[in-house]
């Protein structure tokens, strides 16, 4: 079953480092047991009948069925099926997994399916990018990004060699592909990731093509370190019930001259070009609207939450608190109009795929780095110092002074045990390292948020609303001056 192949697979000699320590083996060591536990439920659905057409799709003229992240769409079907495999995932996800390969595997997906566009690029694009995006599909591979690079001194570029020879970089070119040196960050379900989509962010310039580069990289290569932070998980359920099963882990890379098989190397040595692939339409209007589809899901949940905690303690019938409450819903309809307006007039690229219209998306986006930190103020002033009371465990409602924490903790609308069940929820949703890890990453995963929306103005057709405006000013003008 592929939940177990997906386990079995990650003993591969790969060298993740956690604590001060190389980990022989990640599969039941308690930081990443229960999220693997989690990612090992989701991949068995595509073998389950009644569950496999909600998140995937059959290979043409294959019995097997593969993940819908690697449905190329050409119709509004397709792109609804994708939807619908993301939704899914999503919701059994409360939306707190965002990594869940998903993402990287629909930005190979738009690479492949824009593949007679983007040969023009690199005349070997096109054979590299169906191979690799056929593997992946067949082997159901996890992976995952890392474009950051490290903060050493943002202050200074590549012209300082302190932060030269720390960028990932190529050091030399063999006959068996390039080696690299140098650093990645932020790997987002690096430990568990079977391969590494990795690019080059700055705008370099010609000089800097050694540090200009597209490549897909196993999370098993020689020399490649995944150095992991802190984990947020945690064995008591009751306790930390987001922890316990969603704790995706972060990394830094480090390579430590690491070779990358040619047939590995999207593209290297022009930064020219590869801004081009990473800027096409088609793979990023793919990728990001996986992002939007789930953060409706994350967005559901901590509604969800934050009306139950206003139940339980009696506020419901505060005006103000109904305020905040429809704050909350505004914002899941505003992120489902958009996702809808850019399926519903989704567009053929070149090659015939329909794309989602992006504008939309990445208006979504934009306005999601505000929705989220915004949804969790509201929880935190809807509970407010509940969150600090509540007991440290749930045993003492089963020793001595159970009939005192009966009495104690019991809320308007329902027992003490679940009100203090919900609180501890909410507390691992807004107020854990896990909680303010998922606030931190809604508010830089898509990049600077300043520059995205700063994006959108550059790219938009402004004389679209501007010509208007003259037009106006040109037709009062002929009017002449009014006389009294």
């Amino acid at each position: 079953m592929r939940g177990e192949k997906f386990l079995n697979s990650l003993n591969d000699g790969r060298s993740v480092w956690f604590e001060g320590k190389r980990l022989e083996s990640i599969r039941d060591h308690p930081a990443f047991k229960g999220t693997l536990s989690t990612i090992r439920d989701l991949f068995q659905m595509l073998d389950e009948p009644h569950l496999r057409d909600k998140v995937g799709f059959k290979i043409p003229g294959r019995e097997r069925y593969a993940h819908s992240s690697f449905l190329v769409p050409y119709t509004q079907e397709q792109l609804t099926q994708r939807n619908r495999s993301f939704s899914y995932w999503s919701a059994e996800t409360h939306g707190m997994m965002s990594r869940l390969s998903d993402y990287a595997r629909s930005l190979i997906t738009g690479w492949y399916a824009a593949r007679h566009e983007l040969k023009a690029l690199d005349p070997h694009f096109e054979h590299k990018i169906t191979s690799y995006y056929e593997h992946a599909r067949d082997q159901d591979l996890i992976l995952t990004t890392a474009i950051i690079d490290p903060q050493i001194d943002r202050s200074n570029g590549l012209d300082d060699s302190r932060i030269a020879e720390r960028f990932l970089h190529v050091i030399r070119e063999t006959e068996d592909g390039i080696i690299v040196r140098g650093a990645k960050m932020i790997a987002t379900g690096a430990p568990y990731t079977h391969d590494f989509v990795i690019s080059s962010f700055l705008k370099f310039t010609a000089k800097d093509a050694q540090h200009a580069h597209v490549l897909i990289v196993p999370a098993n290569s020689a020399g490649l370190h995944i150095v992991c932070r802190e984990s947020f998980a945690d064995q008591f359920e009751q306790n930390h019930p987001l922890g316990a099963k969603y704790d995706e882990m972060d990394a830094v890379l480090f390579f430590d001259d690491v070779l990358i098989p040619w047939e590995r190397v999207l593209l290297h040595g022009n930064s020219e070009k590869v801004l081009a692939l990473r800027a096409n339409k088609t793979a990023n209007a793919l990728a990001f609207h996986q992002n939007v589809v789930r953060f409706v899901a994350k967005l559901e949940f901590i509604t969800g939450v934050t009306f139950a905690v206003a139940e339980s303690i009696g506020v419901t019938g505060f005006l103000h608190v109904q305020e905040k409450l429809g704050e909350l819903i505004t914002q899941m309809d505003v992120i489902k109009a958009l996702i809808i307006a850019a399926e519903t007039q989704a567009k053929p690229d070149n090659s015939g795929v329909l794309v989602p219209e992006l504008s939309y998306i990445d208006t979504a986006r934009n306005i999601g780095t505000k929705f989220y930190p915004r949804a969790v103020d509201i929880l935190q002033q809807i509970g407010a110092g509940g969150f600090m009371q509540t007991p440290s465990g749930m045993e003492d409602f089963y020793g001595p002074i159970s009939k005192l924490m009966h009495l104690y903790f019991e809320g308007a609308t329902v027992s003490a045990e679940k009100k203090v069940q919900l609180f501890k929820l909410a507390w691992d949703l807004i107020g854990s390292p896990l909680g303010s890890r998922h606030e931190l990453y809604e508010r830089f995963y898509a990049g600077d948020p300043v520059r995205g929306y700063a994006n959108q103005y550059l790219g938009y057709d402004k004389d679209r609303l501007i010509d208007p405006i003259w037009e106006l000013l040109k037709q009062a003008s002929k009017g002449g001056i009014a006389r009294v």
